[in-house]
Order: C-alpha cells, then sequence, then structure tokens
C-alpha cells in the first residue's frame, strides 16, 4: 500500500488566491497517495514587497507553522523564505523554503540569475544567496521597471516583463539557469519556461522536489 503523505503549504502573504495558485502547481508533481494543503498568513499584506513585510511574514509563518497539525514537510512559499529558520528549530519535519530551494536546484545547473519584480527584495535575496554558500553562483538579480502591483493584476504584462527581466540575466549577466523569484510568481514562472531558450527554475515546483528528496520518495 502506498504510504499517505500530508505536505503543508504556508502562503506567507494573506492571498487566499495566491495560495489557491502556488497549491494548484504543486498538487500535480506529488506523488499517489501523497496530499498538500495550504494555509496564508492572517496579517500582512497581500504580496511582499519590502523587508518591512519578509519580516512581518516571519512571525506569521513560524505561528502558523507550530499550531499546524501535524505533516510530514512543511514548505514556506515565499521566495526570500520568512520564518524556515525558526520551524526549523521547533519541528523535527523537513522545512522547505522555496528560495533556497529553488537557489540549491539551479547552482546544480550552472551559474543562475534571477528574475523578479520585487526590488526592494533584491538585497534580501543576495544575502540568502550569501548565507546558502551560493553567491558565488549568482549572476544578478534583473528587476522590471514596472510597479510589482500592476505588474501582479496583469498577468500577460507580467510574463512579458519577467521574461525581459530573464533575458538580461541570459545576454547581460551571462546566466545559464534563471529563477523566477517569487511564490506570487509561479504562474508566470511555469508558462515561461516554454519562452527562454535556457532552464527556468520554477521555486514551487523546486521546493515539492526537496520535499520529496528529504523523505526520500
Amino acid at each position: 500500500m502506498t504510504q499517505c503523505r500530508r505536505i503543508l503549504l504556508i502562503n506567507p502573504n494573506i492571498s487566499a488566491a495566491t495560495t489557491a495558485m502556488m497549491l494548484g502547481v504543486a498538487r500535480p508533481l506529488l506523488p499517489a497517495g501523497w496530499t498538500i494543503e495550504g494555509r496564508q498568513a492572517e496579517r500582512g499584506p497581500a504580496m511582499i514587497l519590502d523587508e518591512a513585510g519578509l519580516s512581518l511574514a516571519a512571525g506569521e509563518v513560524a505561528a502558523i507553522g507550530i499550531a499546524a497539525d501535524p505533516c510530514d514537510a512543511i514548505i514556506v512559499a515565499a521566495f526570500g523564505d520568512p520564518g524556515v529558520l525558526t520551524l526549523r528549530s521547533r519541528l523535527s519535519v523537513p522545512v522547505i523554503g522555496i528560495g533556497e530551494a529553488a537557489m540549491r536546484e539551479a547552482a546544480g545547473l550552472g551559474r543562475f540569475g534571477i528574475a523578479t519584480t520585487t526590488p526592494a527584495l533584491v538585497g534580501a535575496m543576495r544575502a540568502m544567496a550569501a548565507r546558502h554558500g551560493l553567491a558565488g553562483r549568482c549572476t544578478g538579480i534583473r528587476v522590471p521597471d514596472e510597479d510589482p502591483l500592476e505588474l501582479a493584476a496583469n498577468p500577460q504584462r507580467q510574463d512579458d516583463a519577467l521574461l525581459l527581466a530573464a533575458g538580461r540575466c541570459i545576454e547581460d549577466d551571462g546566466a545559464a539557469v534563471v529563477i523566477i523569484g517569487g511564490g506570487p510568481l509561479s504562474g508566470s514562472a511555469a508558462r515561461l519556461r516554454q519562452r527562454t531558450t535556457v532552464p527556468v527554475i520554477e521555486p514551487v515546483p523546486a521546493a515539492i522536489r526537496a520535499v520529496l528528496a528529504a523523505l526520500g520518495a
């Protein structure tokens, strides 16, 4: 009999629509008998745009994960991985941040660039790469000039802006792999995989693969 295992995906922002979108990306990647459920923060922004939002989200993520029903693994679905270290210190199950998972997967394929829409989080992304010993593998972070909330409200425009940013990662920075840096950008990441000439790393699927590897699936 296939062992039933349960993953909890924590969305660090308050958008139920974003949670549903990320679950839709994750579910087709699970083996038979596995389930994934989602929770989102009760306080904070609908999209994390800066380090203040990331800091608030860390507390929300920790509270959700510590109070949650037992599960086999937790995915923290914001690219800055808020609350991951706290949960790892408190829980015995694997706690996977989508940012770390994406960077580690990308680094295994070559030097990577990051295309994202949140300029105020570029510093945090650079710091995360350094924290995981991957600063030398990161060619840089490219961000469109447009407002991230306006892009989020127009998926086609967001896709096009991220495609241009990914192109700069490749052509200007020499990246061999491009990460689309953001949980709310998961829909764009899936679509952009069909529009680029180099591998595109989608953070939520990367986290699913990291969970499966951690649990020996």
